[in-house]
């Protein structure tokens, strides 16, 4: 069964390693909007949930966007390092952040590059979490 999407106007997404973008003016579509029946195993990330390498501006939104690129890449491996050694920072700033890597970990190994993202994404809240707790400190102290 195919998996199908529906794309807002303007809405980019991914398969692969390719950007599509609707920049269509569909009539069936009263909004501009489009669907799109996608059937076959390429990897598939809507707009809300890519991360542009520009982006990337904390460790966890680095350690995303490098599980995104394994999810994405036609060879994972080569991004195998890079989060490794990444992770490996995380923890030792953050240990608390061990047992969430190593299930990151085990999804990856096992090829769940999708899921692997669903739970990075908990990293990343989390860390924003402390950041936000950090400000509130710095304001409640002036």
């Amino acid at each position: 069964m195919p998996l199908v999407v529906d794309l807002k106007k303007g809405e980019k997404f991914i398969v692969g390693d390719t950007v599509i973008i609707n920049d269509s003016h569909n009539r069936k579509f009263a909004n501009g909007g489009a669907r799109l029946y996608i059937a076959g195993d390429a990897p598939v990330l809507r707009e809300v949930d890519i991360l542009w390498e520009k982006d990337a501006n904390t460790p966890a939104q680095k350690a995303y966007f490098l599980v995104q690129s394994m999810y994405l890449s036609r060879d994972a491996k080569r991004y195998a390092e890079p989060y490794l050694d990444l992770v490996a920072q995380i923890q030792k700033a953050a240990p608390d952040t061990a047992s969430v890597f190593a299930s990151i970990d085990e999804l990856i190994k096992a090829g769940s590059y999708y899921k692997a993202l669903r739970e990075v994404k908990k990293v990343i809240k989390r860390e924003q979490e402390l950041a936000a707790n950090v400000q509130t400190e710095r304001s409640d102290s002036n």
